[in-house]
């Protein structure tokens, strides 16, 4: 666990440093500098193309990070990336002429419940093959085991740039008009910044020798659009439903709000995740089970510590936050409190994800989460149109609750083995005890005042219990390295 945790504090250290500038853009520049209709128009924009990246990546991201320790031989690697770089344009190509051809259909489709959405169907396609290639050289520096320029570049970049762009917007230096298209170029300069960094880790030697297994390469790519899809669905079909469905397009940016907030819980996973994901197919690839099982609990632990301790400080300050921002972003209270709760329940599975979808039984699993994409849009359609950003939010929860019971039950039967051990009961204790004494208490200061006070007790605490029930080695270790304790 050495190197994961080495690159995984630093991925974690850029990745909440990337999202505390997010919190700025979203729940206080966004609401104050944009109309809430242009920046519910910004959340729909970038929704469709994270759930167009997965068809314009082509799976490669993940068929590089599954097969690249496979080959050993300098012609037969520089064969696979070849391949890897040109094969999503099996699928930008066509996607280009039917966007041309068929424009008008596509504009009348998309602006059905709001007009605004017509003049920016080509910014969708922009920001996906953008977004696809960033992922595909994120992934080309991955399995060389460097992923913490990525990781800056994939959370703190971006957010840097919009947040200058907006303040240019708000002394009137750029147009909304144009600060959308610069929010493209900004994508696009991200993807190629990602390009010249993975070239300098390994420059391509473009070489297109038939290699043995291509055919299983070319299947599991495809295979991962599905997959990738569905984890993309699950993610945003919510905010684009919600777009397509109600007549005013302010409540993608009143549930944007919301869902921010909740996905913070989730930033210590995509931060382990970067180098969890080689690791896992490495010990796939080499077979061995007892290495794997131990990544997968004592990730599981790990994870479960840090996005608890978030889980508690969303929760239990929710209120107060609340009270700083715009009245009409409070309808998202409910959205934020059952979004949180998805998302510790994701985070507890540890690096399940990457055993699934790196191993022999990823078709299956596909197939159930193919099931679980539709139920989600099922869902958002029958409750969208009734309870609004509510029921959306319900409706998430629900898939993402199916789709992560089913993913245990079938790591559990294929290869033996759960996340979860007693380690984790102690820690839901320390949560739902913390969750109970803490609720309804409340300092009679100020919001800010009474989070930051708030926050440091519950974090005193938390550190204390968790270090004494000695729950994690790793964390522990870390608290003694970071406490000076003895």
């Amino acid at each position: 666990m050495g190197i994961v945790l080495n690159q995984s504090f630093k991925n974690t250290v850029t990745t909440y440093f990337g999202f505390g500038l997010g919190a700025i853009n979203t729940l206080f520049l966004y609401t104050n500098f944009l109309t809430d209709q242009y920046y519910g128009l910004v959340a729909f924009l970038l929704s469709a193309a994270n759930i167009m990246m997965p068809f314009m990546a082509f799976g490669v991201h993940n068929a590089i990070v599954k097969f690249y320790s496979t080959f050993k031989s300098k012609n037969s690697i520089n064969s696979f990336l070849s391949l890897m770089l040109f094969l999503p344009f099996l699928f930008i190509i066509p996607t280009v002429f039917v966007g041309y051809f068929a424009y008008d259909s596509l504009v009348n489709w998309l602006s059905n419940e709001n007009d605004i959405v017509e003049n920016y169907v080509w910014h969708i396609l922009v920001l996906a093959v953008a977004m696809a290639y960033f992922e595909i050289f994120f992934a080309w520096t991955k399995v060389q085991m460097q992923t913490v320029f990525g990781n800056l570049m994939k959370e703190i970049f971006h957010r840097v740039c919009i947040m200058i762009l907006l303040f240019a917007v708000y002394f009137e230096m750029l147009t909304v008009d144009q600060f959308i298209i610069a929010l493209v170029v900004v994508y696009v300069l991200r993807m190629l910044i990602m390009k010249l960094y993975a070239f300098s880790v390994r420059f391509p030697k473009l070489k297109f020798q038939k290699l043995e297994n291509q055919f299983s390469i070319l299947k599991y790519a495809g295979l991962m659009i599905i997959a990738g899809s569905v984890a993309m669905l699950i993610l945003d079909i919510d905010k684009f439903m919600i777009g397509l469905m109600l007549p005013d397009i302010e409540q993608v940016a009143y549930y944007s709000v919301a869902i921010f907030i909740a996905t913070v819980i989730a930033v210590p996973q995509r931060a382990m995740h970067q180098i969890m994901l080689p690791l896992t197919a490495k010990y796939l690839n080499e077979n061995d089970k007892v290495a794997l099982e131990d990544l997968y609990k004592r990730s599981s632990v790990t994870l479960l510590v840090v996005s608890g301790f978030i889980f508690l400080l969303i929760i239990l300050n929710i209120n107060q936050l609340y009270e700083i921002l715009p009245e009409e972003f409070t309808g998202g209270l409910f959205v934020v409190l059952i979004v949180s709760l998805a998302k510790l329940y994701d985070n507890s599975l540890g690096n399940n994800n990457a055993i699934l979808f790196n191993s022999d039984y990823y078709r299956m699993v596909l197939f159930f989460g193919v099931l679980l994409a539709i139920m989600a849009i099922v869902l958002n359609a029958l409750f969208i149109p009734v309870y609004g950003i509510e029921g959306s939010a319900f409706a998430t929860f629900l898939a993402v609750f199916i789709y992560n019971t089913i993913k245990i039950i079938f790591v559990k039967r294929k290869f033996n083995m759960l996340p979860f051990s007693k380690a984790s009961v102690k820690i839901v204790g320390v949560l739902s005890a913390l969750l109970f004494v803490f609720y309804f208490w409340e300092f009679p200061f100020h919001p800010i005042v009474n989070i930051i006070l708030k926050s440091g007790l519950i974090g005193v605490i938390y550190v204390v219990l968790i270090y004494k029930l000695q729950v994690s080695e790793d964390i522990s270790s870390q608290i003694k390295k970071y406490l000076k304790l003895k």
